[in-house]
């Protein structure tokens, strides 16, 4: 159903989203009345809500609906036979979908930088927003995450440039296409490609075509930025490319590099000074006539991990076409300082820490638990790593990944598993096929108690999830602080 152009009152379905959340906060900064529902009410996205005076009701109740919005914006998250959906339907209420009412609302006469890709979204736009925002462009953005540069994770902004994450899901369950078709970016940045959501896509080739939809909507003079060495996103681009292209790589020669400035017309490299990442060097390759003129500039930051370096220079590429210098994105990144829910330390209690991360998927949980022992190592102190992972997302429960999971977890001393309903994953070769410590629990308690028990000064302790996980982290710290560590 169109959307209706002249809405006072939103009522947002799955308001707790990631994206839904951040979409609630444009709306309440463009004067609509903004409330909404969801059945998952939970930090740090239920609390930036409540500090914008964003009223929200636990659950899909038809009775919500006596606040008579003018629209409806329907999270993917719902489907027929839901109670609100259904009472929607009957009722004839106006209702969109959120990637459109974003597309009609917000991004229409703007720039749009979106970046895409199976992991690194979230870091990459806070970090090319934060970018833009540093060399004084006051972009508005749409992250799928709280960032801690910025105090809201979506704003306008003051200035034709809108950085958006471009998500693959879904839009709803009456538009099947993905997010991203409806924001046609000028800047596309294209991170990486791998088969998720089992839940909609049968395999990586479906999400490919997904994929190239998106690049059909970038126009000539706009450009898609992705990595040298993914073949999903090779692919893609052989399917069909109408705008300039660039590419970004780790620890190319200098022959190397010039040859594909050359060859495509830009190339960003980033050289390594040690493996964790937290310090490298960013170089721009760009053909000049027949000639490669050079820029570069040192990063060095918080950061951790070869795929925080990827991202920046995705980043720094995005921030390059709009034409903001290598420098200024070197010093932009250098004052970084993350995203909630990406390797966020939530408390230290006698010498045990521990850390939210939003990682679920085996790519996702194998570069951050890389990138994080490597820090750990660099310190040449004694230290255990211990993961604590619920495999929450449809994929993941699915079992598709069952065979990627034991690699993706080879950084750590111990791997605890949380085994929620509905697992299509077999725990049991995790267990006797892993080279780490390695068990499963079928409760938060259970695993509270474990590692109150059995946790030491020197541990590290990462949560892994993309849901609240029953709030483990607090439950943890608060039962660490009771009784003490060994």
């Amino acid at each position: 159903m169109e959307a209706v152009i002249n809405t006072q009152h939103i009522h947002i379905l799955g308001i707790c989203g990631t994206f839904m959340g951040s979409l609630a906060v444009l709306a309440k900064s463009m004067g609509f009345r903004v409330t909404g529902s969801d059945a998952n009410v939970y930090p740090p996205m239920s609390t930036q809500l409540e500090e914008q005076g964003i009223e929200i009701m636990e659950g899909y109740h038809p009775n919500h609906f006596k606040l008579s919005p003018d629209q409806v914006i329907i999270g993917n998250a719902l489907s027929r036979g839901n109670a609100a959906v259904e009472y929607i339907l009957e009722n004839g209420i106006p209702y969109t979908s959120g990637p459109q009412w974003l597309a009609q609302f917000v991004l229409r006469d703007k720039w749009v930088l979106g970046v895409a890709g199976t992991h690194g979204k979230t870091s990459t736009s806070a970090m090319l927003a934060w970018i833009l925002e540093y060399a004084g462009l006051e972009p508005g953005f749409l992250i799928g995450g709280v960032t801690n540069n910025f105090s809201e994770s979506a704003r306008i902004g003051g200035s034709k440039y809108f950085v958006v994450e471009a998500d693959e899901y879904d839009s709803a369950f009456f538009d099947k296409r993905s997010k991203f078709v409806h924001y046609a970016p000028r800047t596309a940045v294209l991170n990486n490609l791998e088969f998720d959501h089992a839940d909609i896509f049968n395999n990586l080739e479906e999400i490919e075509k997904q994929f190239h939809h998106l690049i059909r909507t970038v126009p000539k003079n706009g450009a898609v930025i992705g990595p040298d060495d993914d073949s999903a996103i090779d692919r893609v681009l052989n399917m069909g490319c109408w705008s300039s292209r660039q590419q970004f790589g780790i620890n190319r020669s200098e022959k190397s590099s010039e040859e594909l400035a050359l060859d495509l017309g830009t190339f960003w490299n980033a050289e390594l000074e040690e493996d964790q990442g937290s310090e490298f060097r960013l170089t721009k390759y760009e053909r000049k006539s027949e000639k490669v003129e050079k820029k570069e500039g040192l990063i060095q930051w918080t950061q951790t991990g070869q795929h925080n370096v990827r991202n920046a220079m995705a980043a720094a590429a995005a921030a390059g076409h709009v034409g903001i210098d290598v420098s200024v994105s070197c010093e932009a990144l250098g004052k970084f300082d993350g995203v909630k829910r990406r390797m966020e330390l939530l408390g230290s209690v006698n010498g045990i820490s521990v850390y939210d991360d939003f990682a679920h998927h085996p790519t996702a949980i194998k570069t951050t638990l890389d990138g994080f022992a490597a820090k750990l190592r660099s310190t040449k102190s004694s230290y255990r790593l211990v993961a604590v992972i619920e495999p929450r997302s449809a994929t993941m429960k699915s079992g598709v990944h069952q065979g990627k999971l034991v690699e993706a977890c080879v950084a750590a001393d111990e791997v605890l598993w949380y085994q929620g309903e509905d697992m299509g994953l077999d725990f049991k070769p995790l267990v006797s096929s892993s080279v780490f410590e390695s068990q499963v629990f079928s409760s938060v308690q259970e695993i509270v108690a474990f590692l109150t028990s059995s946790s030491r000064s020197g541990d590290h302790i990462i949560v892994m999830s993309n849901g609240g996980f029953e709030g483990i982290h607090d439950k943890l710290l608060s039962s660490l602080t009771s009784v003490g560590v060994k």
